[in-house]
Protein backbone atom coordinates (compact mmCIF):
# COMPACT_ATOMS: atom_id res chain seq x y z
CA UNK A 1 0.00 0.00 0.00
CA UNK A 2 1.35 3.44 -0.95
CA UNK A 3 -0.24 5.17 2.03
CA UNK A 4 1.30 5.54 5.47
CA UNK A 5 -0.16 3.07 8.01
CA UNK A 6 -0.55 3.11 11.76
CA UNK A 7 2.48 0.83 12.17
CA UNK A 8 4.67 3.47 10.51
CA UNK A 9 4.16 6.18 13.13
CA UNK A 10 4.88 6.53 16.85
CA UNK A 11 1.62 6.39 18.82
CA UNK A 12 2.73 5.77 22.41
CA UNK A 13 1.15 8.35 24.68
CA UNK A 14 -0.55 10.04 21.71
CA UNK A 15 -4.26 10.72 21.36
CA UNK A 16 -5.24 8.69 18.30
CA UNK A 17 -8.58 9.37 16.60
CA UNK A 18 -9.72 6.20 14.80
CA UNK A 19 -12.61 6.33 12.34
CA UNK A 20 -14.20 2.90 12.40
CA UNK A 21 -17.31 1.51 10.74
CA UNK A 22 -19.54 0.14 13.48
CA UNK A 23 -22.69 0.49 11.39
CA UNK A 24 -23.92 -2.93 12.52
CA UNK A 25 -27.39 -4.45 12.08
CA UNK A 26 -29.79 -4.70 15.02
CA UNK A 27 -32.82 -6.81 15.84
CA UNK A 28 -35.72 -4.34 15.70
CA UNK A 29 -37.56 -6.03 18.59
CA UNK A 30 -34.74 -6.67 21.05
CA UNK A 31 -32.21 -4.04 19.99
CA UNK A 32 -29.49 -6.69 20.04
CA UNK A 33 -26.66 -6.67 17.51
CA UNK A 34 -27.31 -9.44 14.98
CA UNK A 35 -23.91 -9.34 13.26
CA UNK A 36 -20.79 -7.97 14.95
CA UNK A 37 -18.39 -8.70 12.08
CA UNK A 38 -17.68 -5.00 11.44
CA UNK A 39 -16.71 -4.54 15.08
CA UNK A 40 -14.46 -7.60 14.94
CA UNK A 41 -12.86 -6.34 11.73
CA UNK A 42 -11.56 -3.25 13.54
CA UNK A 43 -10.10 -5.17 16.49
CA UNK A 44 -6.56 -5.63 15.08
CA UNK A 45 -6.06 -1.86 14.80
CA UNK A 46 -7.63 -1.14 18.19
CA UNK A 47 -5.65 -3.87 19.97
CA UNK A 48 -2.44 -2.69 18.32
CA UNK A 49 -3.04 0.82 19.65
CA UNK A 50 -3.85 -0.51 23.12
CA UNK A 51 -0.64 -2.57 23.17
CA UNK A 52 1.27 0.47 21.87
CA UNK A 53 0.03 2.56 24.82
CA UNK A 54 -1.95 5.05 22.74
CA UNK A 55 -4.98 6.94 24.02
CA UNK A 56 -7.70 5.72 21.66
CA UNK A 57 -10.70 7.78 20.52
CA UNK A 58 -13.08 5.81 18.29
CA UNK A 59 -15.62 7.46 16.01
CA UNK A 60 -18.39 5.82 13.98
CA UNK A 61 -21.77 6.39 12.41
CA UNK A 62 -24.81 4.16 12.81
CA UNK A 63 -27.75 4.18 10.43
CA UNK A 64 -29.15 7.28 8.77
CA UNK A 65 -30.30 9.73 11.47
CA UNK A 66 -30.19 12.62 8.97
CA UNK A 67 -28.29 14.97 11.26
CA UNK A 68 -30.62 14.56 14.24
CA UNK A 69 -30.35 12.67 17.53
CA UNK A 70 -32.27 9.41 17.16
CA UNK A 71 -32.34 7.40 20.39
CA UNK A 72 -32.53 4.04 18.61
CA UNK A 73 -29.31 4.87 16.73
CA UNK A 74 -27.14 5.52 19.76
CA UNK A 75 -23.97 3.43 19.99
CA UNK A 76 -24.65 2.09 23.49
CA UNK A 77 -25.02 -1.58 22.39
CA UNK A 78 -21.82 -1.26 20.35
CA UNK A 79 -19.92 -0.02 23.41
CA UNK A 80 -21.11 -3.06 25.37
CA UNK A 81 -20.12 -5.52 22.63
CA UNK A 82 -16.76 -3.86 22.00
CA UNK A 83 -15.96 -4.02 25.72
CA UNK A 84 -16.68 -7.75 25.67
CA UNK A 85 -14.50 -8.35 22.61
CA UNK A 86 -11.58 -6.30 23.95
CA UNK A 87 -11.82 -7.71 27.45
CA UNK A 88 -11.65 -4.22 28.94
CA UNK A 89 -14.13 -1.40 29.58
CA UNK A 90 -14.80 1.09 26.79
CA UNK A 91 -16.05 4.50 27.89
CA UNK A 92 -18.48 6.59 25.87
CA UNK A 93 -19.83 10.10 25.50
CA UNK A 94 -23.25 11.60 24.81
CA UNK A 95 -21.91 13.52 21.79
CA UNK A 96 -18.86 13.53 19.54
CA UNK A 97 -17.74 17.14 20.08
CA UNK A 98 -18.07 19.70 22.84
CA UNK A 99 -16.71 20.38 26.37
CA UNK A 100 -17.85 17.07 27.87
CA UNK A 101 -16.20 15.15 25.04
CA UNK A 102 -12.96 17.09 25.46
CA UNK A 103 -13.02 16.37 29.20
CA UNK A 104 -13.45 12.63 28.51
CA UNK A 105 -10.56 12.71 26.03
CA UNK A 106 -8.25 14.54 28.46
CA UNK A 107 -8.94 11.93 31.13
CA UNK A 108 -7.93 9.02 28.88
CA UNK A 109 -4.90 7.08 30.04
CA UNK A 110 -2.53 5.05 27.89
CA UNK A 111 -4.24 1.94 26.52
CA UNK A 112 -7.75 3.19 27.30
CA UNK A 113 -10.53 3.34 24.71
CA UNK A 114 -13.30 5.91 24.27
CA UNK A 115 -16.12 5.59 21.72
CA UNK A 116 -17.78 8.87 20.72
CA UNK A 117 -21.52 9.03 20.06
CA UNK A 118 -22.92 8.61 16.55
CA UNK A 119 -21.15 11.18 14.40
CA UNK A 120 -24.11 11.42 12.02
CA UNK A 121 -26.21 13.03 14.74
CA UNK A 122 -24.55 16.20 13.39
CA UNK A 123 -25.67 17.38 9.91
CA UNK A 124 -22.18 18.80 9.33
CA UNK A 125 -20.70 15.29 9.19
CA UNK A 126 -22.27 14.30 5.87
CA UNK A 127 -21.84 17.84 4.54
CA UNK A 128 -18.10 17.53 5.13
CA UNK A 129 -18.12 20.83 7.00
CA UNK A 130 -14.49 21.94 7.62
CA UNK A 131 -15.33 23.54 10.98
CA UNK A 132 -16.85 20.29 12.20
CA UNK A 133 -13.87 18.32 10.87
CA UNK A 134 -11.54 20.72 12.72
CA UNK A 135 -13.50 20.20 15.95
CA UNK A 136 -13.05 16.43 15.63
CA UNK A 137 -9.37 16.81 14.77
CA UNK A 138 -8.76 19.00 17.82
CA UNK A 139 -9.39 15.96 20.02
CA UNK A 140 -6.32 14.08 18.79
CA UNK A 141 -2.72 14.10 17.60
CA UNK A 142 -3.07 11.49 14.85
CA UNK A 143 -5.96 10.30 12.66
CA UNK A 144 -6.32 6.66 11.63
CA UNK A 145 -8.90 5.72 9.00
CA UNK A 146 -10.03 2.13 9.45
CA UNK A 147 -13.53 2.63 8.03
CA UNK A 148 -13.11 1.32 4.50
CA UNK A 149 -16.86 0.80 4.14
CA UNK A 150 -17.42 4.56 4.46
CA UNK A 151 -14.29 5.74 2.66
CA UNK A 152 -16.15 6.49 -0.58
CA UNK A 153 -17.86 9.35 1.29
CA UNK A 154 -16.27 12.80 1.54
CA UNK A 155 -17.55 13.24 5.09
CA UNK A 156 -15.95 15.29 7.85
CA UNK A 157 -14.78 12.30 9.89
CA UNK A 158 -13.60 10.39 6.81
CA UNK A 159 -11.63 12.84 4.67
CA UNK A 160 -12.16 16.31 6.18
CA UNK A 161 -10.30 15.58 9.41
CA UNK A 162 -7.17 14.73 7.39
CA UNK A 163 -6.78 18.43 6.56
CA UNK A 164 -5.92 19.18 10.19
CA UNK A 165 -3.86 16.33 11.68
CA UNK A 166 -1.50 13.67 10.28
CA UNK A 167 -3.58 10.87 8.80
CA UNK A 168 -2.72 7.21 8.22
CA UNK A 169 -4.45 3.93 7.39
CA UNK A 170 -5.54 1.28 9.88
CA UNK A 171 -4.92 -2.41 9.34
CA UNK A 172 -8.42 -3.14 8.00
CA UNK A 173 -8.29 -0.37 5.41
CA UNK A 174 -4.79 -1.47 4.42
CA UNK A 175 -5.93 -5.07 3.90
CA UNK A 176 -9.00 -3.96 1.92
CA UNK A 177 -6.88 -1.94 -0.49
CA UNK A 178 -4.26 -4.68 -0.80
CA UNK A 179 -6.78 -7.48 -1.42
CA UNK A 180 -9.03 -5.57 -3.82
CA UNK A 181 -6.05 -3.94 -5.51
CA UNK A 182 -4.57 -7.38 -6.08
CA UNK A 183 -7.58 -8.27 -8.21
CA UNK A 184 -6.77 -5.40 -10.53
CA UNK A 185 -3.02 -5.78 -10.59
CA UNK A 186 -1.98 -9.43 -10.54
CA UNK A 187 -4.74 -12.03 -10.01
CA UNK A 188 -3.90 -15.71 -10.29
CA UNK A 189 -5.62 -17.12 -13.38
CA UNK A 190 -8.11 -18.25 -14.44
CA UNK A 191 -9.96 -15.32 -12.89
CA UNK A 192 -13.77 -15.15 -12.74
CA UNK A 193 -16.12 -12.33 -11.79
CA UNK A 194 -19.47 -13.55 -10.47
CA UNK A 195 -21.85 -10.59 -10.44
CA UNK A 196 -25.47 -10.29 -9.44
CA UNK A 197 -27.78 -7.95 -7.59
CA UNK A 198 -30.72 -5.95 -8.83
CA UNK A 199 -29.17 -3.33 -11.09
CA UNK A 200 -26.69 -3.18 -13.94
CA UNK A 201 -26.19 0.50 -13.09
CA UNK A 202 -24.54 -0.47 -9.80
CA UNK A 203 -21.96 -2.60 -11.59
CA UNK A 204 -21.24 -0.84 -14.90
CA UNK A 205 -18.07 0.92 -13.73
CA UNK A 206 -16.69 -2.28 -12.19
CA UNK A 207 -17.42 -4.36 -15.27
CA UNK A 208 -15.88 -1.78 -17.57
CA UNK A 209 -12.76 -1.62 -15.40
CA UNK A 210 -12.17 -5.36 -14.98
CA UNK A 211 -13.46 -6.75 -18.28
CA UNK A 212 -9.93 -6.86 -19.73
CA UNK A 213 -8.53 -8.50 -16.59
CA UNK A 214 -10.88 -11.47 -16.20
CA UNK A 215 -11.25 -14.80 -17.98
CA UNK A 216 -14.89 -15.50 -17.08
CA UNK A 217 -17.88 -13.24 -16.45
CA UNK A 218 -20.87 -14.92 -14.82
CA UNK A 219 -24.01 -12.77 -14.60
CA UNK A 220 -26.97 -13.58 -12.36
CA UNK A 221 -29.43 -11.76 -10.13
CA UNK A 222 -31.96 -9.19 -11.26
CA UNK A 223 -29.37 -7.49 -13.46
CA UNK A 224 -29.25 -10.59 -15.67
CA UNK A 225 -32.67 -9.60 -17.08
CA UNK A 226 -31.14 -6.50 -18.70
CA UNK A 227 -28.38 -8.61 -20.28
CA UNK A 228 -30.94 -11.18 -21.48
CA UNK A 229 -33.08 -8.39 -22.94
CA UNK A 230 -29.99 -7.20 -24.83
CA UNK A 231 -29.81 -10.71 -26.32
CA UNK A 232 -33.49 -10.40 -27.39
CA UNK A 233 -34.89 -12.84 -24.82
CA UNK A 234 -38.34 -12.31 -23.31
CA UNK A 235 -37.97 -11.85 -19.54
CA UNK A 236 -41.66 -11.39 -18.67
CA UNK A 237 -42.26 -8.98 -15.79
CA UNK A 238 -38.61 -8.95 -14.72
CA UNK A 239 -37.24 -5.50 -14.03
CA UNK A 240 -35.13 -4.30 -16.94
CA UNK A 241 -33.09 -1.10 -16.98
CA UNK A 242 -34.13 -0.11 -20.48
CA UNK A 243 -31.65 2.75 -20.64
CA UNK A 244 -28.82 0.27 -20.03
CA UNK A 245 -29.74 -2.43 -22.53
CA UNK A 246 -27.29 -0.96 -25.03
CA UNK A 247 -24.64 -0.76 -22.31
CA UNK A 248 -25.16 -4.43 -21.52
CA UNK A 249 -24.85 -5.28 -25.20
CA UNK A 250 -21.63 -3.28 -25.44
CA UNK A 251 -20.17 -5.03 -22.39
CA UNK A 252 -20.97 -8.41 -23.92
CA UNK A 253 -19.33 -7.40 -27.19
CA UNK A 254 -16.24 -6.20 -25.34
CA UNK A 255 -16.08 -9.45 -23.39
CA UNK A 256 -16.16 -11.51 -26.57
CA UNK A 257 -13.54 -9.31 -28.23
CA UNK A 258 -11.27 -9.72 -25.19
CA UNK A 259 -11.70 -13.49 -25.17
CA UNK A 260 -13.69 -13.41 -21.94
CA UNK A 261 -16.13 -16.29 -21.61
CA UNK A 262 -19.46 -14.65 -20.76
CA UNK A 263 -22.13 -16.77 -19.10
CA UNK A 264 -25.76 -15.76 -18.68
CA UNK A 265 -28.52 -17.85 -17.09
CA UNK A 266 -29.90 -20.65 -19.29
CA UNK A 267 -32.79 -21.19 -16.91
CA UNK A 268 -34.36 -19.31 -14.03
CA UNK A 269 -36.61 -19.59 -11.02
CA UNK A 270 -39.68 -17.53 -11.83
CA UNK A 271 -42.76 -16.39 -9.92
CA UNK A 272 -45.89 -14.40 -10.59
CA UNK A 273 -45.65 -12.49 -7.32
CA UNK A 274 -43.06 -11.65 -4.69
CA UNK A 275 -43.82 -12.52 -1.09
CA UNK A 276 -43.44 -15.16 1.63
CA UNK A 277 -46.18 -17.32 0.12
CA UNK A 278 -45.17 -16.90 -3.53
CA UNK A 279 -44.87 -20.09 -5.58
CA UNK A 280 -41.66 -20.57 -7.51
CA UNK A 281 -41.06 -22.72 -10.60
CA UNK A 282 -38.26 -23.42 -13.05
CA UNK A 283 -38.41 -21.96 -16.55
CA UNK A 284 -35.89 -22.45 -19.33
CA UNK A 285 -34.59 -19.42 -21.16
CA UNK A 286 -36.97 -18.69 -24.04
CA UNK A 287 -39.94 -20.12 -22.12
CA UNK A 288 -40.46 -17.40 -19.54
CA UNK A 289 -44.14 -16.45 -19.62
CA UNK A 290 -45.33 -12.83 -19.82
CA UNK A 291 -46.67 -12.93 -16.24
CA UNK A 292 -43.44 -14.33 -14.80
CA UNK A 293 -40.63 -12.51 -13.08
CA UNK A 294 -37.11 -13.92 -12.70
CA UNK A 295 -36.35 -14.33 -8.98
CA UNK A 296 -33.27 -16.60 -9.00
CA UNK A 297 -30.96 -18.52 -11.30
CA UNK A 298 -32.18 -22.00 -12.20
CA UNK A 299 -30.62 -25.41 -11.41
CA UNK A 300 -28.96 -25.84 -14.82
CA UNK A 301 -27.41 -22.38 -14.52
CA UNK A 302 -26.15 -23.28 -11.04
CA UNK A 303 -24.43 -26.33 -12.51
CA UNK A 304 -22.92 -24.31 -15.38
CA UNK A 305 -21.63 -21.58 -13.09
CA UNK A 306 -20.25 -24.12 -10.61
CA UNK A 307 -18.37 -25.98 -13.34
CA UNK A 308 -16.64 -22.78 -14.44
CA UNK A 309 -15.82 -21.66 -10.90
CA UNK A 310 -14.08 -24.97 -10.24
CA UNK A 311 -11.64 -24.15 -13.03
CA UNK A 312 -10.64 -20.84 -11.48
CA UNK A 313 -7.80 -19.78 -9.22
CA UNK A 314 -9.32 -16.37 -8.39
CA UNK A 315 -13.00 -15.46 -7.97
CA UNK A 316 -14.57 -12.11 -7.13
CA UNK A 317 -18.24 -12.25 -6.15
CA UNK A 318 -20.55 -9.29 -5.71
CA UNK A 319 -24.34 -9.46 -5.71
CA UNK A 320 -26.89 -12.20 -4.92
CA UNK A 321 -28.20 -14.48 -7.66
CA UNK A 322 -31.82 -13.83 -6.72
CA UNK A 323 -34.15 -12.41 -4.09
CA UNK A 324 -32.26 -14.24 -1.35
CA UNK A 325 -34.32 -12.72 1.48
CA UNK A 326 -37.10 -15.22 0.61
CA UNK A 327 -36.08 -18.88 1.13
CA UNK A 328 -37.82 -20.14 -2.02
CA UNK A 329 -35.78 -17.67 -4.10
CA UNK A 330 -32.42 -18.18 -2.34
CA UNK A 331 -31.20 -21.55 -3.65
CA UNK A 332 -29.00 -20.12 -6.41
CA UNK A 333 -27.31 -17.63 -4.11
CA UNK A 334 -26.72 -20.26 -1.42
CA UNK A 335 -25.34 -22.69 -4.00
CA UNK A 336 -22.81 -20.11 -5.23
CA UNK A 337 -21.72 -19.32 -1.66
CA UNK A 338 -21.20 -23.01 -0.88
CA UNK A 339 -19.35 -23.51 -4.16
CA UNK A 340 -16.91 -20.67 -3.43
CA UNK A 341 -16.38 -21.93 0.12
CA UNK A 342 -15.15 -25.27 -1.27
CA UNK A 343 -12.82 -23.84 -3.91
CA UNK A 344 -9.05 -24.14 -3.64
CA UNK A 345 -8.71 -20.62 -4.96
CA UNK A 346 -8.53 -16.98 -3.88
CA UNK A 347 -12.13 -16.01 -3.16
CA UNK A 348 -12.94 -12.36 -2.52
CA UNK A 349 -16.43 -11.27 -1.49
CA UNK A 350 -17.36 -7.71 -2.40
CA UNK A 351 -19.13 -6.53 0.73
CA UNK A 352 -22.72 -5.34 1.15
CA UNK A 353 -25.46 -7.95 0.80
CA UNK A 354 -22.96 -10.51 -0.51
CA UNK A 355 -20.93 -10.27 2.70
CA UNK A 356 -24.19 -10.53 4.66
CA UNK A 357 -25.06 -13.76 2.85
CA UNK A 358 -21.66 -15.33 3.52
CA UNK A 359 -21.76 -14.25 7.17
CA UNK A 360 -25.28 -15.60 7.74
CA UNK A 361 -24.27 -18.91 6.19
CA UNK A 362 -21.22 -19.00 8.51
CA UNK A 363 -18.85 -19.28 5.56
CA UNK A 364 -16.69 -16.23 6.24
CA UNK A 365 -13.73 -18.28 7.45
CA UNK A 366 -13.80 -20.35 4.27
CA UNK A 367 -13.37 -17.32 2.02
CA UNK A 368 -10.01 -15.67 1.40
CA UNK A 369 -11.38 -12.22 2.13
CA UNK A 370 -14.78 -10.69 2.82
CA UNK A 371 -14.82 -6.94 2.23
CA UNK A 372 -16.52 -4.67 4.75
CA UNK A 373 -17.42 -2.17 2.04
CA UNK A 374 -20.26 -2.60 -0.43
CA UNK A 375 -20.33 0.75 -2.23
CA UNK A 376 -16.69 1.42 -1.38
CA UNK A 377 -15.46 -1.85 -2.87
CA UNK A 378 -17.46 -1.29 -6.06
CA UNK A 379 -16.19 2.26 -6.40
CA UNK A 380 -12.60 1.14 -5.83
CA UNK A 381 -12.84 -1.73 -8.33
CA UNK A 382 -14.54 0.64 -10.74
CA UNK A 383 -11.33 2.66 -10.84
CA UNK A 384 -12.68 5.60 -8.86
CA UNK A 385 -10.71 7.30 -6.12
CA UNK A 386 -12.00 6.98 -2.54
CA UNK A 387 -11.93 10.32 -0.65
CA UNK A 388 -11.12 8.58 2.63
CA UNK A 389 -8.09 6.87 1.11
CA UNK A 390 -6.87 9.80 -0.99
CA UNK A 391 -6.80 12.02 2.11
CA UNK A 392 -4.20 9.82 3.85
CA UNK A 393 -0.50 10.59 3.72
CA UNK A 394 1.52 9.08 0.88
CA UNK A 395 4.54 7.11 2.08
CA UNK A 396 6.89 9.16 -0.07
CA UNK A 397 5.52 12.57 0.98
CA UNK A 398 7.65 15.06 2.87
CA UNK A 399 5.32 15.04 5.91
CA UNK A 400 5.32 11.23 5.95
CA UNK A 401 9.11 11.18 6.09
CA UNK A 402 8.98 13.46 9.13
CA UNK A 403 6.47 11.20 10.89
CA UNK A 404 7.94 7.78 10.16
CA UNK A 405 9.62 6.46 13.25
Amino acid sequence: MKKLTVRDVAVAGKRVFVRVDFNVPFDEKTGAITDDSRIRAALPTIKYLIDSKARIILCSHLGRPDGKVVESMRLTPVVKRLSQLLGQPVSTTADCIGPDVRKAVVSLREGQVLLLENVRFHPDEEKGNPAFARALASLADIFVNDAFGASHRAHASISGIADFIPSVAGFLLEREIDMLGGLLEDPERPFAALVGGAKVSDKVAVLENIIEKIDFLLVGGGMAATFLKAESYDVGQSKVEDDLVETAARLMTTAREQGVRLMLPVDAIVAEEIGPGARAEVASLGKILPQHRIVDIGPETVQNFAAVLRECRTVFWNGPMGIFELPQFAAGTRAMANELADLKATTIIGGGSTAEIVTNMELTEKMTFVSTGGGASLQFLGGEKLPGVEALLDKDSREARRLVR
